[in-house]
C-alpha cells in the first residue's frame, strides 16, 4: 500500500497592492479578499477609488448644499459597488425615529432621488443599531417560510444589506445605517459583499464627520468675521466725547464682556444748548443686545432732535422696542438733559447714578422714576423736578456689570456701589476732571476683577466747570 503525504497547507498568498493601507480597518473588513489575486486587486483598487472619490468631494464642501451633493455621492456609491438597486442613508432621531436622509436608485442606468414613503426594512435597520454589526439577507417570498416583514413582501425584495454608521465626536455622535438592497432574483448578497460594503461604510462616516467639521470651522470663521463686522460697526456707533461743552466737563467709557456689548452711552446736543447723555443696558450681552441697543440709540437720537421732555422721548422709545423686541428682552436707561447749572432727567430701571456735591462733599442717588424700556406697552414716563447743579459737582452713570464685577469667577465678593462711591468720592474731593476720576473708576473695578469678564461694563461722568 502506498501512503500519500498531506501536502503542507497552502501559505497564503500575499496581498494585492494597496491592502497594507486598509490596516487601518477592523481585521473584519478585510473579509472581502477571496485569495484570487486578480479579483482581490480588482476590489481593493474599487474600494481605494471610492475613498479617493469621496475625499476628494469632502475637500470641496463649504455648506449644506455641499453636504447634500456628498451624500448622495456617498450612496450612489453604495449602489454602484455593491450592484445593488436602491441605497438608503438612515438617521436616528434622538427620540428614535428612523428618519430617510437620502434614498437613491438605479433607473435606466443612473441614479436618481426615491420619491414619496420611501419603505424599508425597519426591523433590520433596528437590529443593526441595537447590536451595532452589520446585517445581510437574502428572501424568496414565494417560497421563504419565515413571517417576512410588510416592507419585505410589498417592495418584492430578495437581498438587503445593512452597515452601521456613526457621525460626530463620542458623546455627540449622530447614530445611522447604511442601506441597500435589491429585487433581482440573482443578485444575492454574499460575506465578501457585506465585509466590502463595511469596508466602504467605515471610510464614509470618516469623510461625513470631515465635512461636518470642515463647514463647522468654515460657519466659525463666517461667524468670526461677522461678529468683528458688528463690534466695528458698534464701536462707530459710540460718541465722540464733547471738548466744547459751556459749563461742563465729559467723559464716557464702555468694554463689552464679548465681541458685541448690550452696554452703550451716547452724547447728544439739543437745539436748545443743552446736552442730552444716555446710559444703556440691554438684558444679556452679545449680538442679539448689540442690535437692540443700536435700534434704542437710533430711535432715541431721532426723537431728541424735536422732543426737549425726557419723559415723553422715552415713551416714545418705549412704544417702539414694545413693538419689536422680543419676550425677556428689555432695556434699562437713563436719560439726562445738562446745562451747566441743573440737570432734567429720567431714570427708567437704570442703576441709579450718583452725584458727588461740593458743597457737603456728600454723595446722593438718582432712583429710578419707571420700568425698564420694553417691560411695559404704553407706559407713560414722567420728567421729575429738575435737579440743581453747582459749579464743582460731579454727575456718574454707570451699568451694572461695574458695580456686580467680581473678584473672581463665581465669588460672592462684588466690586459694589460702595467701591464706585469710595472712588468718585476720593477723585472729586481732588478737583479731578471727568477722564480722571472715570478712567480712575476703570482702572480700580479692572484690576479688582483680575480680567474676569462676566458683564459689560460703560460708565458716563459728567464734571460742572461753572
Amino acid at each position: 500500500m502506498f501512503f500519500r503525504k498531506k501536502k503542507k497547507a497552502e501559505e497564503a498568498a500575499p496581498p494585492p497592492p494597496g491592502v497594507e493601507g486598509l490596516a487601518a480597518y477592523d481585521s473584519g473588513s478585510t473579509q472581502f479578499l477571496t485569495g484570487d489575486a486578480t479579483k482581490d486587486q480588482r476590489s481593493v483598487e474599487e474600494l481605494l477609488e471610492s475613498i479617493a472619490r469621496i475625499s476628494a468631494m469632502v475637500s470641496k464642501v463649504r455648506g449644506p448644499d455641499d453636504l447634500e451633493r456628498l451624500l448622495r455621492t456617498i450612496v450612489d456609491t453604495s449602489i454602484e459597488r455593491t450592484r445593488a438597486e436602491r441605497g438608503l442613508l438612515i438617521l436616528e432621531q434622538s427620540d428614535g425615529d428612523l428618519v430617510v436622509r437620502v434614498a437613491r436608485r438605479l433607473a435606466k442606468g443612473e441614479a436618481e432621488d426615491v420619491t414619496g414613503d420611501v419603505k424599508f426594512s425597519a426591523s433590520t435597520v433596528r437590529r443593526v443599531l441595537d447590536e451595532d454589526e452589520p446585517a445581510r439577507d437574502t428572501f424568496d417570498p414565494d417560497a421563504d417560510g419565515r413571517d417576512l416583514g410588510a416592507s419585505i413582501v410589498d417592495l418584492k425584495l430578495r437581498a438587503l444589506m445593512c452597515v452601521p454608521l456613526s457621525i460626530g465626536q463620542e458623546g455627540e455622535s449622530t447614530r445611522g445605517v447604511l442601506y441597500v438592497d435589491s429585487k433581482i432574483a440573482a443578485r444575492q448578497f454574499n460575506v465578501q459583499d457585506l465585509s466590502y460594503f463595511q469596508a466602504l461604510s467605515q471610510q464614509i462616516s470618516i469623510a461625513v464627520d470631515s465635512a461636518k467639521l470642515h463647514i463647522d470651522s468654515l460657519e466659525k470663521v463666517r461667524l468670526e468675521q461677522s461678529l468683528e463686522i458688528a463690534s466695528a460697526i458698534q464701536g462707530g456707533l459710540m460718541p465722540s466725547i464733547p471738548e466744547d461743552v459751556p459749563g461742563l466737563d465729559v467723559f464716557g467709557w464702555y468694554q463689552s464682556a464679548e465681541r458685541t456689548s448690550g452696554d452703550f452711552y451716547d452724547f447728544v446736543p439739543l437745539k436748545d444748548g443743552r446736552l442730552a447723555v444716555v446710559v444703556g443696558d440691554a438684558t444679556g450681552h452679545g449680538i442679539g443686545p448689540a442690535l437692540i441697543t443700536a435700534s434704542a440709540q437710533a430711535s432715541l437720537r431721532s426723537s431728541l432732535r424735536f422732543v426737549s421732555d425726557p419723559g415723553q422721548a422715552l415713551s416714545m422709545l418705549n412704544e417702539d422696542l414694545s413693538e419689536r423686541a422680543e419676550d425677556g428682552m428689555f432695556v434699562t436707561l437713563f436719560l439726562g438733559m445738562f446745562s451747566a447749572d441743573s440737570l432734567t432727567y429720567v431714570n427708567a430701571g437704570h442703576t441709579p447714578p450718583l452725584v458727588w456735591r461740593m458743597e457737603t462733599k456728600e454723595i446722593e442717588s438718582i432712583a429710578g422714576d419707571g420700568p425698564a424700556l420694553g417691560m411695559m406697552d404704553e407706559f407713560p414716563y414722567e420728567t421729575p423736578a429738575a435737579i440743581k447743579l453747582n459749579p464743582g459737582d460731579v454727575f456718574l452713570a454707570l451699568t451694572d456689570g461695574i458695580v456686580e464685577a467680581r473678584s473672581n469667577v463665581g465669588s460672592e465678593d462684588l466690586f459694589d456701589e460702595a467701591g464706585v462711591r469710595d472712588v468718585l468720592a476720593a477723585k472729586a474731593s481732588e478737583g479731578k476732571g471727568a477722564k480722571e476720576v472715570g478712567e480712575e473708576l476703570v482702572h480700580r473695578v479692572l484690576e479688582f476683577a483680575a480680567g474676569n469678564r462676566e458683564d459689560d461694563m460703560s460708565l458716563v461722568v459728567v464734571r460742572c466747570t461753572e
